[in-house]
């Protein structure tokens, strides 16, 4: 704040400067010191010219502000990914600690359902579609229905 007042004043009273010495050579007919005044003016052409140039090549870039905030909203999820997957290492290291199971091994699963499938993907069984009707044969074979029974019984 103290900053922005600093600069507002100085430019304030460089206004008054310049255009007080303004009205002195307008009364005096008198230029002040016209080479340096030749320079300063060249300087101040050349300056707008670039501050032109500036402005055209500004206006074809995407706002700084919006080019800020999607380069720290990209930093911002590339760190909270790393944070979850920190927690979720330290989550699976808490975890195997409170298990008691430090040299875990997985076990042939019982579910014939899942041998099934494993097989299946594993390429080492006839096709899946086959291993089913296989065992929906096993289930019908074993367990008649009552109404083949009833069939049956009406046929003879």
């Amino acid at each position: 704040m103290v900053g922005t007042i600093s600069i507002f004043g100085v430019s304030l009273i460089s206004i008054v400067v310049l255009l007080s010495v303004k009205a002195w050579e307008m009364r005096r007919e008198r230029v002040l010191a016209p080479r340096f005044r030749a320079r300063l003016d060249a300087g101040a052409l050349a300056l707008k010219a670039q501050i032109q140039r500036g402005e055209m090549f500004l206006s074809r870039l995407p706002s700084l502000a919006s080019f800020a905030a999607l380069k720290m909203l990209a930093l911002a999820s590339v760190r909270l990914a790393r944070l979850a997957r920190s927690m979720s290492e330290s989550a699976y290291r808490l975890a195997d600690f409170i298990s008691h199971k430090h040299n875990f091994e997985r076990r042939e699963t019982r579910s014939e359902f899942l041998k099934t499938m494993i097989e299946h993907k594993n390429g080492l069984a006839q096709p899946l579609m086959n291993a089913v009707k296989k065992r929906r044969a096993r289930k019908t074979s074993a367990k008649p229905s009552d109404t083949t029974e009833t069939i049956s019984e009406v046929q003879s």
